[in-house]
């Protein structure tokens, strides 16, 4: 199974930054605009529509508000397994570290995912630091 494992610093309070992760609906408003280009919520999953024209459908499995960690899987025709969660970490008072972890099979697709998520990553510190 690959297991991608991605982090970055973001200039923003961590409260903040947390809003905008656990606002499941809106990441295509608040957290990824442009990466994700829409996002709408059908009972516990979330189906997402990336830029690249991906549509991917994400049960929720966690908003976990003590731990600031947001857990979901994905279901789509390419993967036989996706889960992925991110967390949000107080690195002071207006400084945030955000890891992204993703284990997904087939392990092909390793390379692929990862550049996404690099993408999304990018594009989240971008918008979180305005």
């Amino acid at each position: 199974m690959a297991s991608i494992r991605k982090e970055i610093s973001i200039a923003a309070e961590p409260a903040d930054v947390w809003d905008a992760v656990r606002d499941v609906g809106n990441i295509h408003v608040r957290l990824v605009p442009g990466f994700v280009t829409d996002c709408r919520l059908e009972g516990d999953d979330r189906i997402v529509t990336f830029a690249n024209g991906l549509v991917v459908r994400e049960p929720i499995v966690d908003i976990d508000d003590d731990q600031r960690r947001l857990a979901w899987a994905a279901v789509a025709e390419q993967f036989r397994h996706y889960n992925a969660s991110v967390q949000v970490f107080a690195e002071g008072a207006d400084r945030t570290r955000l890891v992204w972890i993703a284990d997904l099979l087939p392990n092909e697709l390793e390379e692929t995912v990862q550049s996404m998520i690099e993408q999304g990553l990018a594009v989240m510190k971008q918008t979180l630091e305005r």
